[in-house]
């Protein structure tokens, strides 16, 4: 039988991030042959990703990268089931390099059956399932793309998000990661009143008439006060019609013209945790 060393139990962790003791038993199982040993801990991660499917996977990281020209930005949020495992600095630097690699790919299955030093990301996944001991999965995967586009992530990584400008003008680079701290702070469901759908915008009609039947008003009064309350609506919850954060004199699309008069949001992606 082969001897196992301390040196070897510590180069297979730092290969594959399991345990010393995880490392120790694969390679004394393995013979000390490293291709299986780590076949055998993937073995261990598949068993443990089974017997944990059923779980709920609402912690985790949530992280945006953008691309060296700020042209493309991805968020992907890398989840697990605990707080605790979702703090862990090798968690986020995973999730940190996933969300680089997700650059290069427009869905997330593809980006699921891509390389990751040597195995697919859907195997990586399942490898740390059985290093971590808990169920982890890709869950929100979201791409973006402009002429200029910055993004904003959250303290503690909950929350993230992308904005795209129509151009990449002087005060562009702020002025879009204020718009992405706005998204993130505001939640916004649409980027303008366009990009409502007709049931939300024919839900919010009736709540209004309904509200406006309940005070008294006449039938006949209805449609046109609820417009009113759209338009509301819209301003509170679409991201350009909003009131910035920062200076609530002036609307989010108001800021972005004082950066630059033809300048304007083009569009935004936000992903959180739960």
């Amino acid at each position: 039988m082969s001897t196992i060393t301390a040196s070897d139990v510590n180069k297979l962790r730092t290969m594959t991030g399991a345990g010393m003791m995880d490392c120790k038993k694969a390679l004394v199982e393995a013979e000390g042959d490293f291709d299986k040993a780590i076949e055998i801990l993937r073995k261990k991660g598949q068993k443990v990703a089974a017997n944990r499917s059923d779980r709920e996977s609402t912690e985790g990281a949530v992280i945006a990268a953008v691309n060296a020209d700020s042209t493309s930005g991805a968020i992907i949020s890398l989840n697990c089931e605990t707080d605790f495992v979702g703090k862990n600095e090798g968690f986020v630097k995973l999730a940190q390099e996933l969300a680089a690699l997700a650059l290069n790919f427009e869905t997330k299955e593809d980006l699921l059956a891509a390389d990751f030093h040597g195995i697919t990301v859907a195997e990586k996944l399942i490898e740390q399932t059985g290093v971590i001991g808990e169920k982890i999965e890709i869950g929100s995967f979201e791409r973006l793309h402009g002429a200029f586009v910055n993004s904003y992530i959250h303290a503690g990584n909950k929350i993230a998000t992308l904005v795209a400008l129509s151009a990449n003008v002087a005060g562009a680079d702020e002025a879009a990661r204020n718009v992405a701290m706005q998204a993130a702070a505001m939640n916004p469901i649409a980027l303008n009143e366009d990009g409502v759908d007709a049931d939300t915008i024919a839900k919010e009609i009736e709540i209004a008439k309904d509200q406006l039947r309940a005070e008294g008003k006449p039938e006949a009064m209805l449609d046109n006060i609820a417009k009113g309350k759209l338009n509301r609506f819209f301003k509170d919850n679409t991201l350009v019609n909003q009131d910035y954060i920062k200076d609530s004199s002036m609307s989010v699309s108001a800021y972005v013209k004082s950066v630059d008069a033809g300048l304007t949001v083009t569009g935004f992606k936000r992903a959180a945790l739960g």
